[in-house]
Parts: structure tokens; sequence; C-alpha cells
């Protein structure tokens, strides 16, 4: 996470699993009425989420944000796109890696920082099932190896 970071609320485990994460950046969420308050509580799902680029503006897709319990007619969408918050030539940045070499926008992690939701959303490359399994591998060896140090 960047410098600085605020107290982390959720974050996708599957995700570097899943892909390979080439860059990472910090974007803003606009969020509407109780939406805050279900974050703080940790009430968020970032699973299935991932972020698309449209009319040069970047949105967050299948984030469930449950509904804030004492928030009854005020609550939300627990599903709703929700836009995000970044600089025009990040966007555009991103946009042309996206059109060109098959990358996608996965949310990482969401945290508190100075009051505010911030989201990080990675550049990530779909990993093949035959990557997975050589992750695994190097993951059980290395984990084999501390353990045969720490025995000694």
């Amino acid at each position: 996470m960047p410098k600085g970071e605020g107290k982390l609320v959720a974050q996708n485990r599957k995700a570097r699993h899943d892909y390979s994460i080439v860059e990472a950046i910090e974007a803003g969420i606009v969020l509407q009425g109780t939406e805050i308050k279900s974050i703080r509580n940790a009430r968020i799902n970032l699973k299935d989420g991932y972020a698309k680029i449209q009319n040069g503006e970047i949105f967050l897709h299948n984030v469930h944000i449950s509904p804030y319990e004492q928030g009854n007619q005020f609550n939300h969408d627990p599903l709703r796109v929700r836009k995000l918050l970044m600089r025009k030539k990040q966007i555009n940045k991103l946009l042309a890696e996206t059109k060109t070499s098959g990358y996608t926008l996965i949310p990482l992690k969401v945290y508190i920082k100075d009051g505010f939701a911030k989201v990080l959303i990675g550049l990530a490359k779909g990993k093949k099932n035959y990557d997975k399994r050589e992750d695994l591998k190097r993951k059980d060896m290395k984990r084999q190896m501390d353990r045969d140090l720490r025995e000694r």
C-alpha cells in the first residue's frame, strides 16, 4: 500500500492468486448515504469486483457494501456501480494499458485514510492454471526451507 496508509478494512486475498499484479494505484470512492458507515464496520466484499473505464471515468463494479443496520430508508443498493476518483492522466494511462495488452483492473484493498475511504486498484494480468501451480510449489518449497532452518 502507499506510504502513510490508514486502517485496512477489506482485502481481496484471491487477487494475487488469480492474477499477476503489475502496478497498484490508489483511488478515492464516491459513496452515498450510509455506505461509509458500513465500510468503517468492515461490511464490504471485494471478491468479485473489477474496475471499468467508461467515457474517461473509472467505475467500480460488483463490490458488495452491505446495508447499514441503523440506516433504514437511507440505505443504498449493495451492488451499485461506484465512481472512483483519479486524475485524468492516470485514467488515460490505465485505459491504454487495458486496451492493448489484455490487462484488467481489480480492487486489491480498501482502507480508511484521513477519514476517507480509499481503494487500491491493481493493473493485473490473469494467470494460467500452470502458473498458479508453479506459485504454490514455490511457496511450499520456501515454507519447507524456513521450517528446516528453524529446526537447526
